[in-house]
């Protein structure tokens, strides 16, 4: 796998076409999401300073929205490529403790309706779409393109999307009880 070579990330990103909601197709699992989560969808606001976004991730777990909110702002203000940090505060139940995160936009379609999100590690990817189910061809296209970004396309999980997706936002687990079963893997 060619994991030492540079990845390459969109140049010229049109922030204001990115911004809205985007439903995960597929990710690496990882610790901060719960395992049994569907219908993840991040929703991405520009503020009105045009430099930061509102960021809103949001999945369902055992028939409960979970939910946490964050802001992203270009980690090079002078770059032209779409390297992004991502900020949140955990736990959620008593946001106190800030936690920054790398979020490459490795490629997003001409229409910006597909995009492939990823981080220099190579430990965490996205594929995410305007719709909740994209055609196998598009599919397949976006995994190779991770594939020559040197992600080990084999750990994607593809998440499971309802159709239509849930509308406003259901019941909250408003304890944070997700965040710390993440913590234990659950």
């Amino acid at each position: 796998m060619a994991n030492n070579k540079e990845m390459r990330v969109v140049k010229g990103l049109d922030v204001e076409r990115y911004m809205g909601r985007w439903y995960e197709i597929a990710s690496f699992p990882s610790f901060f999401q719960p395992r049994d989560g569907a219908n993840t969808r991040a929703t991405y606001t520009l503020k009105e300073d045009k430099a930061t976004v509102h960021v809103l991730n949001e999945t369902w777990s055992g028939g409960k929205r979970d939910s946490i909110e964050g802001i992203a702002y270009k980690a090079d203000p002078k770059s032209d490529e779409a390297k992004l940090k991502v900020k949140f505060y955990v736990p959620p139940f008593l946001p106190i403790i800030p936690v920054v995160g790398n979020y490459w936009v490795l490629y997003v379609d001409p229409d910006y309706q597909v995009a492939l999100v990823g981080e220099p590690t190579r430990k965490s990817l996205w594929i995410l779409a305007r719709k909740t189910h994209i055609d196998d061809e598009i599919y397949n296209l976006v995994v190779e393109k991770a594939k020559e970004e040197g992600y080990d396309v084999t750990k994607l999980h593809k998440t499971p999307q309802s159709d239509p997706p849930p509308e406003g936002e259901g019941p909250n687990d408003n304890k944070g009880i997700w965040w710390i079963k993440s913590l234990f893997g659950k």
